[in-house]
């Protein structure tokens, strides 16, 4: 079905090939990759990029504090086309007018600098960039990990809000060549199977070897030409969860008729490798062999065939529960009681967002679903349309009233079943979602507290198949009916009436709007001579995601108050966290005024004359994870660290480039560790990394350390520092990026 070659392949004419007339150095230029990034290239090397994007996108969780960061480092106007949606409009659970002061300040903000501003529930983030925004060899950067527009001809990354500020600021988002790797797309999916399978599938093929880690991956291959559009799509937005950079698909006449459909034909042109490309490593998926596919809690990549999953469910549930009991010691999770009556049934079905609320997803849900019904019991099944235009269109094809009639329940534009605001189950329920992610709390529960639910990942086609049997989770390829294929006909009127087209049309004299919430960031610090830091989280988990760093649901209701957001920093993971930072920080906020703490005194005796190293040694705190960052682009998971203190990660690998550069942003050193050595250290233990800020300026990769241990013994530890740009040292010198701007504005 699947398959991963780690090695270098040619795309020689369209054929895999071992050889070609090209060197491999040669015909690595003939990917579009490639093409597009060197396109978008200011630098003038080509293995150091520095790119300057076409667009961006971000929404209500995070444009508020990109454009604080980018006005308190100077910005003016907005200089390339900037959309700000409302798709997580309902984060605030804790009531109050916070939600809709964000708004306003999001409109104020537009018509300030020249924006693009989607109201609520007009469109989810990235609904709105294809259809609006996208376009064949361009580049957008959102401020959402899922910024994914490969199936487009658009290569898109999901980045944090610094990165963003940084395009505010004409400035560059830098990052080496990436390695490009070939998705040799042959066959044609069978009946009943839909883009959320293919894309499960190959998550579960990369993302825990790490096979495309940072790298951009290329679809190509015979089987491309058979897939429609929305199928694409939903496949290419699932790329986030392998880990890789960005994504980008050979385009063809589907393609063309896309943005012909959308209004903007001069936005397409075709996009192919050179006869000869060269791939430095290649995934095979062959289209007709892959099976309606569920993802189990606690991550897509926990992937199994629905048929297998069903042949071996009390096993694998009860692997999940043992699994959930770890995490979480107040969960008393029962999924196991999900089988019985001669099968598995779920609590819920959700078809929503970027992923699951495409128009061929939910026109072949309505048409499994016509003339049968979901059920008078607990199970309920809910449809988010991606965005209004889709609503339209499913109205006016009657699939909408199909659904209605059948039990479903037809919700506006919404992001909110993605990550935990929105259809939150009851305790130990089991939800069947066609969303993006099934990572604890994405559901909305708050397992840390006692309560407890899980999410599994499904293809709309199977979640509708489940739906007509009344929860009995069900494959889609087990019913018999006929799907039919409806022409897409794109209407924009609604954002003609509703959408504020600003870009280009700054007006200085529009005051911000903000409300009680929307705060300022805290004064933030230059990096001292030294560094010492007390570990205030150990986390041996294989992975640990940006949702567990900063959880998302009702928390975000305070994104545009760092400092209220930053008291759930690792709640649900690390309850003791917040508390053990303020704690060190309080010491350092001490420190910086002359008066130095017995504990941190004591620390620093066990490596030198305290006395003296006081005034030249930062203290703050540190988390260690073995492999962090994997997830949301959201910057809160560094800021929040930041805000209380936080002046290092230390770990073996960052899971992503995007939560590596959010730390590096904050003025969090990204430490590694090689991976033979062995971390067993706990809370309470510090770090001290003597004459840190020499070994930045220098550049050196290298740095020593000790560990003091609470028992007063003292250990070697050789902490790394890797590949770093001359940007980024600045920025880590000078304590954060919008201390780095300062600094230049003042120059």
């Amino acid at each position: 079905m699947i398959q991963c070659f780690d090695k270098g392949v040619f795309l020689n004419k369209g054929q895999l090939s071992a050889t070609a007339a090209l060197s491999a150095e040669q015909a690595r230029e003939n990917t579009m990759a490639w093409q597009i990034l060197q396109a978008h290239n200011i630098s003038g090397d080509p293995e150091r990029l520095q790119v300057r994007f076409d667009a961006m996108v971000s929404h209500d969780i995070t444009y508020v504090g990109i454009i604080q960061q980018a006005k308190a480092s100077g910005m003016k106007e907005f200089p390339l086309p900037y959309a700000l949606t409302n798709c997580h409009n309902s984060l605030c659970a804790v009531g109050g007018t916070i939600n809709e002061d964000d708004h306003m300040f999001g409109l104020s903000a537009a018509k300030r600098y020249g924006g693009i501003y989607v109201p609520a529930n007009q469109s989810v983030i990235h609904s709105y960039a294809r259809e609006e925004l996208a376009g064949c060899g361009k580049m957008i950067l959102g401020s959402d990990s899922h910024t994914r527009y490969g199936a487009l001809g658009t290569m898109a990354v999901g980045e944090g809000g610094p990165e963003l500020a940084k395009q505010l600021l004409r400035n560059t988002w830098d990052v080496p060549m990436p390695k490009v790797v070939l998705v040799y797309l042959t066959g044609k999916p069978k009946k009943g199977v839909g883009p959320h399978d293919v894309a499960i599938a190959l998550v579960k093929a990369t993302f825990e070897t790490g096979f495309v880690n940072n790298c951009v991956l290329e679809f190509c291959g015979p089987g491309i030409k058979d897939l429609p559009i929305d199928y694409r799509n939903g496949i290419d937005v699932m790329t986030t969860e392998t880990t890789c950079l960005s994504s980008i698909w050979e385009t063809d006449e589907v393609t063309e008729g896309f943005f012909r459909t959308h209004g903007r034909p001069e936005d397409y042109k075709p996009l192919h490798p050179g006869e000869v490309a060269w791939y430095d490593k290649y995934i095979t998926i062959e289209l007709d062999k892959v099976e309606p596919m569920i993802a189990l809690p606690f991550h897509p990549s926990n992937a199994y065939t629905i048929k297998e999953f069903l042949a071996n469910a009390e096993e694998s549930l009860k692997s999940v529960e043992a699994d959930a009991r770890r995490r979480f010691p107040k969960a008393d999770p029962h999924l196991t009681d999900k089988i019985h009556d001669g099968g598995v049934w779920a609590d819920q079905g959700v078809i929503a967002g970027c992923a699951g609320g495409l128009f061929d997803n939910i026109a072949e849900a309505a048409d499994i679903l016509r003339g049968k019904f979901t059920g008078s019991g607990a199970f309920s099944f809910d449809v988010y349309p991606t965005s209004v235009p889709v609503s339209l269109e499913l109205m006016k094809l009657g699939a909408t009233a199909d659904l209605l009639e059948s039990g479903a329940i037809i919700k506006p534009s919404f992001c909110g079943p993605c990550f935990g605001a929105g259809d939150v189950p009851a305790n130990n329920g089991l939800s069947l979602r066609h969303t993006t992610r099934n990572f604890p709390n994405r559901e909305g529960s708050k397992p840390g507290e006692g309560q407890f639910a899980g999410v599994c990942l499904m293809d709309a086609r199977s979640i509708a198949a489940t739906a007509a049997n009344g929860g009995r989770i069900t494959p889609a390829t087990d019913l018999d009916y006929t799907p039919v294929h409806h022409e897409y006909h794109f209407d924009d009127t609604v954002y003609k009436n509703r959408v504020y087209y600003g870009f280009g049309k700054a007006d200085p004299s529009v005051e911000l709007q903000m409300g009680p919430n929307i705060t300022d960031w805290p004064k933030m610090y230059q990096l001292s001579e030294n560094l010492l830091v007390e570990l205030a989280a150990v986390i041996h988990d294989p992975v640990t995601t940006t949702d567990e760093l900063i959880p998302s649901g009702e928390t975000s209701s305070y994104r545009s108050n760092p400092l209220r957001l930053a008291e759930f920093t690792l709640s649900r993971r690390v309850p003791e966290y917040v508390e053990r930072s303020k704690a060190v920080a309080q010491q350092e906020k001490a420190r910086r005024k002359g008066a130095v703490s017995d504990r941190l005194r004591q620390v620093l005796s066990r490596v030198g004359d305290a006395d003296q190293l006081a005034g030249s040694t930062q203290f703050g705190s540190a988390v260690f994870a073995n492999k962090p960052g994997d997830g949301s682009a959201r910057e809160q998971a560094a800021s929040c660290q930041k805000v209380l203190g936080g002046f290092a990660n230390i770990c073996y690998q960052f899971a992503t480039k995007r939560y590596r550069s959010n730390c590096i942003n904050w003025g969090i050193l990204p430490f590694t560790l090689d991976e033979d050595t062995p971390f067993d250290y706990e809370s309470g233990d510090c770090v001290f990394v003597p004459h840190i800020r020499q070994a930045v300026e220098q550049g050196r990769e290298d740095i020593p350390a000790k560990v003091i241990c609470q028992d007063g013994s003292v250990h070697d530890l050789l902490l790394h520092v890797k590949g770093l740009t001359a940007d980024e040292k600045e920025i880590l010198l000078r304590g954060c990026l919008m201390n780095y701007y300062a600094a230049r504005n003042k120059e």
